[in-house]
């Protein structure tokens, strides 16, 4: 399996090869890389009243690219804050089972919860994101263990409580899903 992670905006540059890199270590047979592309932000899916962005309509621009890309998945970074409908917020989207996933690293950032910056807390959360989307589109569902990378994630602090890795039956869906693949 091929994962592409995809910048969006101008995000920071350096959260890129350490999320490709946390992918890489959770999926250990996959390749994994940045993609050259680089997608400007999609105004048509800014909503001004709420100012945020409608993540089911980044997903399917991240969608679009998936086949001209030659991946497997394809995960899209974004640097502002999404929504869906019934939700204030979210931290990532992705189509279940599919190929096309979303992050947003918006709320992820220490210094929005008026805290001292900390890249590698950033990194942590968006390494957990990453992996939590990317098991969407593999089939898995949300977990009901708090420590499973795909755990629902309501708060900031259900994302720093649990591991950037599947449990042992998440696992197991996991590598059935990617072995499926091949």
């Amino acid at each position: 399996m091929t994962i592409g992670v995809l910048p969006i905006g101008n995000a920071d540059v350096t959260i890129f090869s350490r999320i490709k890199d946390g992918l890489a270590s959770v999926f250990p047979e996959t390749k994994t890389l940045i993609v050259d592309a680089h997608l400007p932000m999609p105004e048509a899916a800014f909503d001004k009243k709420r100012e945020q962005y409608r993540s089911n309509q980044v997903l399917g621009i991240i969608q679009s690219h998936v086949s001209e890309k030659s991946l497997n998945r394809l995960l899209g970074v974004i640097d502002a804050d999404m929504y869906i409908q019934g939700l204030n917020f979210v931290f990532g989207e992705a189509i279940f089972p599919g190929k096309a996933a979303l992050i947003s690293l918006w709320r992820l950032k220490p210094e929005f919860y008026k805290s001292p910056s900390n890249f590698e807390v950033f990194a942590e959360r968006s390494v957990k994101e990453a992996v939590h989307e990317v098991g969407h589109t593999l089939g898995l569902r949300h977990c009901p263990r708090s420590s499973c990378v795909m755990h629902f994630s309501n708060s900031i602090f259900d994302t720093d409580k649990k591991q950037a890795v599947f449990c042992d039956e998440c696992y197991i869906q996991a590598a059935l899903a990617i072995n499926a693949l091949e």
